[in-house]
């Protein structure tokens, strides 16, 4: 069984077809799915399929882009749900400096409230990082007491050195479609520095799906695509890289069967 550690198939692009991409996905092997939320009304929503599907689960978060959201309803509404069985964490959270106007200030508090609310919670946290390695690996190590139940860098693209930081803090990443990607040269290096014990599989979906279909709609039923790449770097059987990550999501996220 392979398991999408951060999906949004409740994204426009998915949602009309979504059972038939649980069932592509299940007929992939990808069993589990955890869809990611990014705002109060995407948050709902994984709440939503994950209660109507047994193979989605959800986290609830407010993504940095949407930080102007994060208000008292909103965290009365993640506190509601936090010990809904298929709720696994907080997330997705984090900071992302990408496009012009952002408000650094506003994004680095929401996210440190999201962080302390997951910790009161009990819950795992899932964080997005986007052109913002210090601030992140700053208020990380600055909060590194509330991160005792661990926590997820989606779709991880840094270096080596950024890597070795997150594992520090007790953090894991998960590998996505960019890992695939020919221009993606940092790849092997990451790739082969990380503890086996420390990352898993996602496809960010309806991003980044992974070559050979680079371009398309990204769907679940890829993971596999995903931890191909990722058996021919390390020469480790495919079967075993599910066995690992597997292990390593049940691990992270306590309430997936």
């Amino acid at each position: 069984m392979f398991i999408d550690t951060h999906a949004h198939i409740n994204d426009e692009k998915l949602i009309d077809d979504i059972e038939n991409v649980i069932t592509r996905a299940h007929n992939e092997g990808v069993d589990v799915i955890v869809n990611s939320g990014s705002s109060y009304s995407s948050s709902k929503s994984s709440v939503e399929i994950a209660s109507k599907y047994k193979e989605v689960y959800a986290c609830i978060g407010i993504h940095p882009e949407n930080c102007e959201e994060y208000n008292d309803d909103v965290e009365k509404f993640f506190i509601a749900n936090a010990n809904n069985k298929k709720v696994v964490a907080i997330g997705e959270i984090g900071l992302d400096y990408h496009y012009e106007g952002y408000n650094s200030a506003l994004q680095k508090e929401v996210f440190i409230k999201q962080l302390k609310l997951a910790d009161k919670l009990n819950l795992p946290v899932v964080i997005h990082s986007r052109d913002a390695t210090k601030d992140m690996l700053d208020i990380l190590k600055e909060n590194k007491h509330l991160l005792k139940n661990g926590g997820l860098m989606h779709c991880f693209n840094g270096s080596v050195e950024t890597l070795n930081e997150i594992i520090k803090l007790g953090l894991k990443v998960s590998f996505g479609g960019v890992i695939t990607f020919k221009n993606a040269r940092n790849s092997p290096s990451l790739i082969t520095a990380v503890p086996l014990d420390c990352f898993t599989l996602e496809t960010d979906c309806p991003y980044l799906c992974p070559e050979p279909f680079r371009g398309n709609i990204n769907e679940p039923k890829n993971i596999p695509l995903i931890a191909k790449k990722i058996s021919e770097i390390l020469q480790i059987n495919i079967k075993e890289i599910e066995e690992i990550t597997t292990k390593n999501a049940k691990n992270l996220f306590k309430k997936l069967i």
